[in-house]
């Protein structure tokens, strides 16, 4: 089978950073603004999710806007399971945190275990593809969560949480450039850090003045991050592949 990933390029990462942004604000107009409650936001989203990974499981190549739209499912369901285990379970985004990122290190080690190799370049059967689902889901759910602890809990705020995980990005990025640090690694590392950028970002964005947010319209805001994404789609190269500099690292 044919590897159903897109190559890992600048405009992949532009377009995952807008995908997670456009999650945090999607997400919060189901749950909040149409009033829905997190439980049957993430009802909605799960099932979508569901939906769209079969499709690109069975899919005989790869499709960007099927291979982006699931990626959207799964960081809009990550917003509202994260704020649903926070808010209405009453787990604590620190404990959420937590419990999300052993899940995320459990999925990739059985997908090691398993397979020999948590590299995208290997995710050319359906399960590879399984476990690479897996371990976005729980990555994108994991970012919610550690986004809105950095930004609620610790007293950063949005801009100070989205100014930690950009560093932070920047820092695997110098790793990427100046280091013989496992490409492998430094991709999952930046996968799960983009999706806090995206989140604290998105709070920034359309949380109401008082609670450090712009106020923005949520919709609005999805609408035109949606349409940002589909012309990124359209614009910048996407293709099937794998990690850039694949053979400098072992995964």
């Amino acid at each position: 089978m044919q590897n159903k990933v897109p190559e890992v390029t600048l405009g992949f990462w532009i377009i995952k950073i807008a995908a997670t942004t456009l999650g945090e604000t999607g997400g919060d107009t189901v749950t909040m603004t149409m009033d829905l409650g997190y439980l049957t936001g993430t009802a909605i989203f799960l099932a979508l999710l569901v939906v769209l990974v079969g499709l690109q499981i069975a899919a005989k190549k790869f499709y960007p806007f099927l291979y982006w739209a699931t990626i959207v499912a799964s960081t809009t369901f990550g917003t509202t399971m994260a704020d649903f285990a926070d808010r209405s379970l009453g787990i604590g985004y620190t404990g959420a945190s937590l419990l999300l990122f052993f899940c995320v290190m459990a999925v990739l080690g059985l997908w090691y275990w398993s397979m020999g190799s948590i590299s995208v370049e290997t995710v050319n059967s359906p399960k590879a593809e399984a476990f690479y689902w897996a371990a976005i889901t729980f990555s994108q759910t994991l970012g919610t969560a550690l986004g809105d602890w950095i930004a609620d809990d610790t007293g950063l705020g949005y801009e100070g949480g989205a100014l930690v995980f950009g560093a932070g990005l920047a820092g695997l990025a110098g790793g990427y450039y100046w280091t013989n640090v496992s490409r492998v690694l430094l991709f999952w590392a930046a996968f799960i850090l983009t999706r806090p950028l995206g989140a604290t970002v998105g709070d920034l964005l359309d949380k109401p003045l008082s609670h450090g947010g712009l106020a923005l319209s949520r919709p609005i805001a999805s609408a035109v991050l949606a349409i940002f994404i589909v012309g990124c789609i359209l614009v910048l190269p996407q293709r099937a592949g794998g990690h850039p500099g694949e053979s400098q690292g072992a995964g």
